[in-house]
């Protein structure tokens, strides 16, 4: 809800303050709406002598929790974070209405009336949904009006800031031409065996960087658990099916199968009867069981010429195709079989099924052979899990739980919030080991459904907060950042000797990669490497190859930039560049009017 005003508020608070669903009266009562632009309570900065009441400031807190925008656990740093969003959007505020901008009532309706949450299905301002879409967020119709006066006043000052700003033609074109700029550059990556000697770390380095990144080892809060598990499928496992029911699991599923079929068809009209059609096909039947090919009688007798000189062939075919008396008859036959007599609308026919459209019956058996399995299983299964529902909740351990229902009881290693392996990755698993009833008041857990075939319940059997592991559970790890930090300034003051050598003319032989005519947007070249070779100045006569070096991430990589063209600007470039640099400018505007204020401010906290 609101959307509309969030997407055009450019600052987080201005956001949070009108946001989609603000925290109800409920929990801060009626006061918190009075008080929310009028002050009261406890005060936690002022600006310029306005107030910032404790109250205002928890109450952003606790939206932008609840909007999502931030995880409870970070509160304590969001806490400072919003205040300094509110200092600075009250100096805004300020400044705009010391600058007179105004706002009248009728702006304000306008704008109203035309946000589409207010709006029914034909696009018209309708009050009853105003009212209610308003007091569902927790706003009045006027404290609405005093928020959003407040919104449109310090956007109509930042997009005046934007707007003050323009770029001239020629700098568009000398812009786009930057945008279009190729190079031609060398670049060679250096490794540790171009330093002299390998890097050392002393014991005192080693502590330092600890001590300085002990956030970095520290081991998170863990539990060890135990924990029971219903399995459908390995109760299955254990169950014999017969040869018998599976040949008939089979054959059930035959049933409903597309089938190829064979028919031989005689017509009856005013030449032929029914009863001589019939007699005709009852002849065809005695000579097939007297084993005739249907193929050749079908050719001799079929009177649908189409499928006569296929061998009667109709192809493969699903219910519904040839009526409902056709698919009672040719749905019924295995393999092989052939119908009796069947009358459609076309005639009388002989119908045989050549083949199922289905695996054959060896290649089906497992599949089968687990589904009745788990058939056969499901209730004693259903009836398990509801003992372990009964049984966990009323033990004060899993042991028994285990030994009453022959449950296996598993243990795991250490985990921590963010789970384990294994079926301690599984979704709701870990959220519920860390719950208060099981992780606080050491019950065992309610039955967690994993899957469709799988219970579980868990306990926790140990449990350990977070802490800095101590240096030597770390040493190594802690050694390897250190060698690669030394490492990598060794090998920065390698490159600086090197590129003053190049500088001077020595020619350092060097496996340079070479690419030719990059631009701003290469995508085969490290990012860093490509930035850097845009950085460097303008190769000329007399200088020649211009040389740099650059970090890319732990590498150190030198640069020879060979040669600079000059890009071809067009329209769509001109355009895009100039409005990125406008974009830069009016960001650029309002963060320094932003700092200003706050430099000439009167700011308690």
């Amino acid at each position: 809800m609101l959307q509309s005003i969030r997407d055009r508020s450019r600052s987080w608070g201005a956001k949070i303050i009108i946001g989609a669903v603000v925290v109800t009266m409920a929990l801060f009562g009626v006061e918190s709406l009075v008080g929310l632009f009028g002050g009261g309570g406890d005060e936690v900065a002022k600006v310029n002598g306005q107030s910032i009441t404790r109250q205002e400031l928890e109450m952003e807190v606790q939206r932008a929790i609840r909007s999502g925008q931030v995880p409870p656990e970070q509160e304590r740093a969001l806490r400072g974070q919003v205040l300094d969003e509110m200092i600075g959007e009250r100096l805004m505020l300020a400044f705009a209405e010391e600058g007179g901008l105004h706002l009248s009532e009728e702006q304000l309706d306008q704008v109203i009336v035309t946000l589409p949450e207010f709006q029914d299905q034909n696009g018209r301002f309708d009050s009853d949904l105003f009212r209610n879409r308003l007091a569902s967020a927790g706003f009045t119709p006027t404290s609405f009006r005093a928020a959003l006066r407040v919104d449109l006043k310090r956007q109509q000052l930042q997009q005046g800031l934007a707007v003050s700003d323009f770029v001239l033609a020629g700098e568009r074109e000398t812009l786009a031409a930057l945008q279009g700029q190729v190079r031609s550059f060398r670049y060679h990556a250096l490794t540790a065996g171009d330093l002299e000697a390998p890097v050392t770390v002393s014991e005192e380095e080693l502590l330092a960087y600890y001590e300085e990144h002990q956030a970095n080892y520290q081991r998170p809060e863990q539990v060890r658990l135990e924990y029971v598990i219903v399995d459908r499928q390995d109760m299955a496992e254990r169950v014999d099916v017969s040869e018998e029911a599976l040949r008939q699991a089979w054959q059930e599923r035959g049933r409903d199968a597309d089938r190829r079929v064979s028919h031989i068809m005689v017509t009856h009209n005013g030449e032929r009867s029914r009863e001589e059609a019939a007699e005709r096909l009852e002849s065809v039947r005695a000579r097939l069981a007297e084993g005739e090919a249907f193929e050749a009688l079908a050719l001799e007798f079929s009177e649908d010429p189409a499928s006569a000189e296929q061998g009667g062939d109709l192809g493969v075919i699903s219910r519904g195709f040839f009526g409902d008396e056709f698919d009672d008859a040719t749905f019924a036959l295995a393999p092989g079989q052939v119908s009796g007599v069947v009358e459609t609308s076309n005639g009388l026919h002989l119908v045989k099924v050549t083949e199922l459209d289905q695996p054959s019956f060896e290649e089906m058996r497992d599949e089968l052979s687990r589904e009745l399995a788990l058939d056969q299983v499901t209730g004693d299964f259903n009836r398990r899990v509801q003992a372990l529902i009964d049984e966990s909740f009323a033990a004060d351990d899993l042991i028994s739980v285990a030994a009453s229902l022959d449950l296996e009881l598993r243990e795991s290693d250490w985990v921590s919030r963010d789970g384990g392996s294994g079926v301690l990755s599984e979704p709701g698993v870990m959220s519920e080991a860390f719950s208060e009833d099981v992780l606080v008041e050491g019950f065992n857990s309610e039955v967690i459904e994993l899957d469709t075939d799988r219970r579980m319940v868990l306990r926790v059997a140990e449990h350990r907060e977070a802490t800095v592991l101590p240096l030597e559970e770390v040493r190594e790890p802690v050694a390897a950042s250190v060698t690669r930090i030394k490492e990598r300034e060794a090998l920065l003051d390698v490159a600086r000797q090197q590129v003053e050598r190049l500088r001077q003319g020595e020619d350092l032989e060097f496996d340079w990669q070479q690419v030719e005519q990059a631009s701003r947007q290469q995508d085969n070249v490290p990012r860093a490497v490509l930035q850097a070779a845009f950085r460097l100045p303008h190769p000329d006569q007399d200088q020649g190859t211009v040389f740099g070096h650059t970090s890319d991430g732990e590498r150190v990589v030198l640069i020879a930039l060979d040669s600079v063209e000059r890009g071809e600007a067009d329209e769509q470039t001109e355009a895009f560049v100039a409005r990125m640099a406008e974009q830069l400018r009016a960001q650029a505007a309002v963060q320094a009017l932003r700092s200003h204020l706050r430099e000439t401010a009167d700011i308690s906290r």
